[in-house]
C-alpha cells in the first residue's frame, strides 16, 4: 500500500504481474478500487496493451527479469513499466534491464516482500524442497539453499521493520547454525544500506532458528483441534475445501483470514467447535444474518459429518505422548499398546504414524526391533519411511543399553484440556521459556547480540493473569519471531497465537519453510531416500 498503491494512483489505468503474493495480501476487488484493472502472470502468453501501463511486480531472478525484458526489447507491450522487487536485485540484472528497457521504466523500487505471509502470525516462503536441507544429493535440490532462505527471512524482519538479536538450536543442528550466521551477517548488511542514510540499531526482537528434528512428534500426531484435524483429514489443497452443496452442486471454500468464522474456530477442539455451531447456527437463525465469510454454518456443519470418524483404538495409540493412558499415568509398555494398532486394518499412512510416534516416544529402538515393526506394517520395500528421520537428527536405531534421554518438558498438569489432546509441541515450552528468558544460552547459543528486552530483563511470565480490558491489548515493543527449517504443523501455528494471547507484552510470529501435513512430511521424509529421475540446472531451479 505505501509503495504500489501509492505509485498506482498518480495514473489511470494498469495492469499487474506476479499474482502468487499479491493473493496472500489482497483480494482482487482491492486491487480494482485502485484502478487496477487486470491481474496476470508474467511466465504466460499476453497481448500487448500498448495504451497501459504495467505494474511488474517480480522476484530479482534471471527468468523474471528475462521475461521482464522481453515484454519491451523487440516490441513494447505496454505503455510504461513500474518494476517492484521482492528483494534486493542483483547488479547485473539491474543493468540487463537497464540496457534494455530504460526508456520504458518510469519506477524501480525494490520492497522487501520475498515470502508468503500465510496467516496472521504465520509467514513461508515462496519455493522451497524439504531435499534442499535433508536430502544428501544436495545440488539435485538446489532450488531452495539456505541462502535464499536468508534472503527472505531478512525481508520478513523488514517488513516488520525489526532488527533482531539471532540465537539458533545447538544440536545436531548444522543448517540452523548456517542459517542464523546467514541472517545475521544479511541484516546488518540490509539495515546499513538503509535508505535513510542511518545505521538502525537493534530493536526489541529477538530471532530463534530452529530445524524441524527438533520436536518429529507434533507434525505425526492425529491432532484433535480443528485446523489441524481439518488439513489431516480432508484434501484441503492451497487453503481451499471443496464440497457439495445440499442441491448436488460443486463448491468450494478459501479457508483464510477473511473468514472471521474459520478464524474463530480453526484453533478450538473439535469437541468444543461440534458444541459451538449448533449454538451458532441458532443465534443466525434467530437474527436471520448470515455469519461473517464465505463458509456457512450449513456448509460447515455438512463439512464436519464428512470428517472420517475417529476410532478409539488409534486415538488411544496417538494421545499424548504415546506414553501416557487417558489418565495420563506412564505406560509400562508401550508395544502392547502399539500392537492392537498394527493388526487392526488402518491405512499404511496411519500405522507408519503409530510405529515412528512409539519409536519417537523411547529415542529410538533396537534394529531387531524396527525389523519386526516394518514387517508388520508391510512396507519392507518402504522402509524409507521410517529410516530416513534419521537425516534430521532425530534418533530410530539405538542400542538398548544407550537410549538417550529425552529432554525435561514444561509441567502442563494444571492446564485444562481434552484428555486426549495432553501433547504440546515443544515449540511452545520454547516460546514461553524465550519470553521469561529461560533459554539456555548453552542449547540456544546467541549469533548476535539480543537488545535490552531479552536480557533478563522485562521478562513476562507466560501464563500469568491479565484484567479484561486488556484483552485486546498486543505487545509493548517486543517481538518473538521462530524460524522452523524444514517444515511447520498447524498446531505449532496455534502456539504462536496462544502465547501471544496469554502475554500482552509481546508477539509470536512464527515461519517456516513451508506449511505440513502428517501426509505431505512422511512422503517428503520417504522421498529423501530416492535417486533423482531427473536433473535440472541451479538457475532453473531456483526460479521455479
Amino acid at each position: 500500500q505505501d509503495t504500489i498503491i501509492a505509485d498506482c494512483r498518480k495514473s489511470k489505468v494498469w495492469k499487474v504481474g506476479q499474482p502468487s503474493i499479491l493473493s496472500s495480501c489482497c483480494k482482487m476487488s482491492d486491487l480494482m478500487s485502485e484502478k487496477i484493472t487486470i491481474v496476470e502472470d508474467l511466465y504466460k502468453n499476453r497481448e500487448p496493451v500498448l495504451e497501459m501501463k504495467a505494474i511488474y511486480f517480480i522476484s530479482p531472478t534471471a527468468k523474471c527479469v528475462d521475461a521482464f525484458i522481453g515484454d519491451f526489447k523487440q516490441k513494447p507491450k505496454y505503455k510504461a513499466a513500474y518494476v517492484y522487487f521482492t528483494d534486493y536485485c542483483p547488479d547485473d540484472l539491474f543493468n540487463n534491464m537497464k540496457l534494455y528497457c530504460a526508456k520504458y521504466i518510469q519506477v524501480c523500487k525494490e520492497i522487501n516482500l520475498s515470502f508468503l505471509p500465510q496467516e496472521a502470525q504465520v509467514s513461508g516462503c515462496k519455493v522451497c524442497s524439504f531435499g534442499s536441507f535433508y536430502c544428501h544429493i544436495s545440488s539435485f535440490y538446489a532450488g531452495c539453499t539456505l541462502e535464499t532462505l536468508a534472503d527472505q527471512l531478512v525481508t520478513i524482519c523488514a517488513t516488520l521493520d525489526e532488527y533482531p538479536g539471532v540465537r539458533y538450536k545447538n544440536k545436531n543442528m548444522e543448517n540452523a547454525k548456517t542459517l542464523a550466521e546467514l541472517v545475521d551477517n544479511k541484516l546488518a548488511r540490509h539495515y546499513e544500506l538503509d535508505d535513510s542514510g542511518k545505521k538502525k540499531g537493534k530493536t526489541q526482537a529477538q530471532l530463534l532458528i530452529v530445524e524441524r528434528g527438533f520436536d518429529p512428534v507434533s507434525p505425526i500426531l492425529h491432532e484433535l483441534t480443528y485446523q489441524a484435524m481439518a488439513y489431516d483429514l480432508i484434501d484441503i489443497q492451497k487453503d481451499i475445501y471443496q464440497y457439495k452443496a445440499k442441491d448436488g452442486s460443486e463448491k468450494e471454500a478459501l479457508l483464510n483470514e477473511d473468514d472471521m468464522l474459520w478464524v474463530k474456530l480453526r484453533h478450538k477442539h473439535i469437541a468444543e467447535v461440534s458444541e459451538q455451531i449448533p449454538k451458532m447456527l441458532k443465534e443466525i437463525s434467530a437474527s436471520k444474518k448470515q455469519p461473517d465469510g464465505k463458509i456457512t454454518i450449513s456448509n460447515l456443519s455438512q463439512m464436519m459429518k464428512k470428517m472420517p470418524s475417529f476410532r478409539k483404538e488409534l486415538t488411544e495409540c496417538f494421545q499424548d505422548r504415546l506414553g501416557s493412558d487417558v489418565d495420563g499415568m506412564k505406560v509400562k509398555d508401550p508395544m502392547r499398546t502399539l500392537l492392537p494398532v498394527l493388526l487392526h486394518p488402518y491405512s499404511i499412512h496411519d500405522k507408519i504414524r503409530a510405529v515412528l510416534l512409539y519409536i519417537f516416544s523411547l529415542n529410538g529402538t533396537t534394529d531387531e526391533n524396527l525389523s519386526k515393526l516394518i514387517q508388520h506394517v508391510k512396507i519392507e520395500d518402504e522402509r524409507e519411511y521410517i529410516l530416513n528421520w534419521k537425516r534430521l537428527g532425530v534418533p530410530i536405531i539405538t542400542e538398548s543399553s544407550i537410549f538417550s534421554r529425552k529432554p525435561t518438558r514444561r509441567d502442563r498438569s494444571q492446564e485444562q484440556t481434552y484428555n486426549l489432546s495432553r501433547w504440546t509441541p515443544v515449540i511452545k515450552d520454547v516460546m514461553e521459556d524465550a519470553v521469561e528468558n529461560k533459554l539456555d544460552t548453552k542449547e540456544w547459543p546467541h549469533q548476535s547480540e539480543c537488545p535490552a528486552a531479552w536480557n533478563g530483563s522485562g521478562a513476562v511470565s507466560a501464563r500469568q493473569k491479565h484484567k479484561p480490558n486488556a484483552q485486546d491489548e498486543r505487545r509493548t515493543g517486543s517481538r518473538l519471531i521462530i524460524f522452523i527449517i524444514g517444515g511447520i504443523s498447524f498446531s505449532e501455528m496455534r502456539s504462536a497465537y496462544e502465547v501471544t494471547q496469554a502475554v500482552k507484552s509481546c508477539e509470536v510470529i512464527v515461519g517456516s519453510s513451508h506449511i505440513l501435513t502428517p501426509t505431505s512430511l512422511l512422503n517428503d521424509i520417504k522421498a529423501l531416500g530416492k535417486e533423482p529421475m531427473e536433473t535440472f540446472t541451479i538457475e532453473e531451479r531456483s526460479n521455479a
